[in-house]
């Protein structure tokens, strides 16, 4: 089953199979939202990604249209994109996703401290779909 991620409202709704005790949750809130006013039709839109110990995300892909830069904030996150290794990235690290990446691991490296990270996107403002999900 494939899920997704929407924008709406200013927050971003988690996948329904997704609970407050799975392992697999992450707290997820759109932080920023700002049409670009000298590229038409193209959006920044900052997105953080709380981690709980050991949590972490399915296996996602990003619209086919979105550049994405992510820095660590807090905590250290593992993450592998494209069948790439897996990288533990620690607070103030950072790395990029490119369109139509596929990002394999995304998780919290520590099974007893959080990991928080931002996430912002360069895409096309009619987008809704942010990720969506493997299972």
């Amino acid at each position: 089953m494939i899920r997704t991620i929407l924008v709406g409202a200013g927050i971003l709704l988690l996948p329904a199979a997704a609970s407050a005790d799975s392992p697999e949750n992450a707290a997820v809130k759109v932080v920023y939202d700002q049409p670009l006013p000298n590229v038409p039709g193209k959006s920044m839109r900052g997105i953080v990604v709380e981690y709980a110990p050991g949590g972490s995300s399915p296996a996602h892909t990003h619209p086919d249209s979105a550049f994405i830069y992510a820095t660590v904030l807090e905590g250290a996150i593992r993450s592998a994109v494209n069948g790439g290794p897996v990288t533990v990235y620690r607070a103030g690290d950072s790395w990029s996703e490119f369109p139509g990446d596929h990002h394999s691991v995304s998780e919290n490296a520590s099974a007893t401290e959080p990991a928080r990270l931002l996430a912002v996107f360069v895409l096309d403002t009619d987008e809704t779909e942010l990720a969506t999900y493997e299972d």
